[in-house]
């Protein structure tokens, strides 16, 4: 096999160049991808490798790594959606796998609403589908709200209004969501299940560029007002809106970026394009930035949850 930048645990699909290692146990197959190229589901190694494959006499898959500087280890096991690294930086850690069938387990147990469930599925035949967020993502932004006791918020980036549904949803009655986007067929989309979920006098719709909007509100004397903020719209902008939303957000508050992992394109060096670079540099940027406190959440697409200090 040839050696890369990464070792990396795939779903079949997500293939380039491959070899697949059938376990009698397994009904789900497994593929072993040695391009630098990762996925959302994807497990990457600290360091470059070599790796030879075995099979355990408990039906397991194994991995095991030539790297001269730590001895690796990975196990998939056949009856447990998780990889087991062991590395001499981290220690030995199972970190979650997500396969498919753990995934449709995860939605099961979601708690959806069925007006966001409605908006979800009438959604997912429009152009752009990919841009909601899912319901797990959703679930938690609510809770998050909840747990602030949050009456003011703010949304930057709409599309259909499934993630600003739901946070206006755990509102109180007093509740204010700013709701920023610049595209207005979505956003007519939102408003819609807006007034189906009888929320629309908690929302507060601004069509148009968020920037603009942000800047608006600073002026108009609504700095340190807002408790809670998400942003989900142009990539190139998160810095922007990350300062801006500092400058809006109370002390306590979060911001909580999406879209922090980029369908794994941020660790392959090989992926160069001005979104993906400047959500790398956006990373790097919020993990020095001591205004705030962090944790990058493997949800969705990857979101970060920032508290201001």
């Amino acid at each position: 096999m040839a050696s890369s930048s990464s070792l990396v645990l795939h779903r079949c699909w997500f293939l380039s160049s491959y070899q697949h290692l059938a376990c009698p146990r397994i009904s789900l197959r497994l593929t072993l991808n040695f391009n630098p190229v990762s996925a959302i589901t994807a497990v990457v190694t600290s360091s470059t490798v070599k790796a030879s494959s075995e099979r355990c006499s408990s039906g397991h898959l194994g991995l095991r790594t030539s790297n001269r500087k730590s001895n690796q280890f990975l196990r998939r096991c056949s009856t447990n959606a998780f990889v087991v690294v062991n590395d001499e930086k981290y220690g030995n850690k199972q970190v979650i796998s997500v396969t498919p069938c753990l995934y449709d387990y995860i939605l099961a147990n979601t708690r959806e609403p069925e007006i966001l469930r409605q908006l979800r599925e009438e959604t997912a035949s429009m152009r752009g589908s990919q841009m909601q967020v899912s319901p797990d993502q959703a679930q938690l932004l609510a809770m998050l709200v909840q747990i602030l006791k949050a009456e003011r918020c703010i949304e930057v980036g709409v599309y259909t209004g499934y993630s600003s549904l739901a946070i206006a949803l755990v509102l109180p009655e007093s509740g204010h969501l700013v709701a920023c986007e610049r595209d207005a067929k979505s956003l007519e989309i939102a408003k819609k299940y807006y007034e189906r979920a009888g929320v629309l006098h908690k929302v507060d719709v601004r069509y148009g560029l968020a920037a603009d909007a942000l800047k608006s509100m600073i002026l108009n004397g609504e700095a340190c007002s807002y408790d809670f903020a998400f942003v989900d719209a142009e990539k190139r902008m998160n810095q922007e809106y990350f300062e801006l939303l500092l400058q809006l957000v109370k002390t306590g508050g979060l911001i909580v970026i999406d879209n922090v992992l980029w369908h794994g394109k941020v660790v392959d060096p090989m992926v160069n394009d001005a979104k993906t670079v400047s959500i790398r540099n956006f990373n790097k940027r919020l993990l020095e930035d001591k205004r705030v406190n962090i944790s990058m959440v493997p949800i969705g697409d990857g979101m970060t949850i920032c508290q201001k200090r």
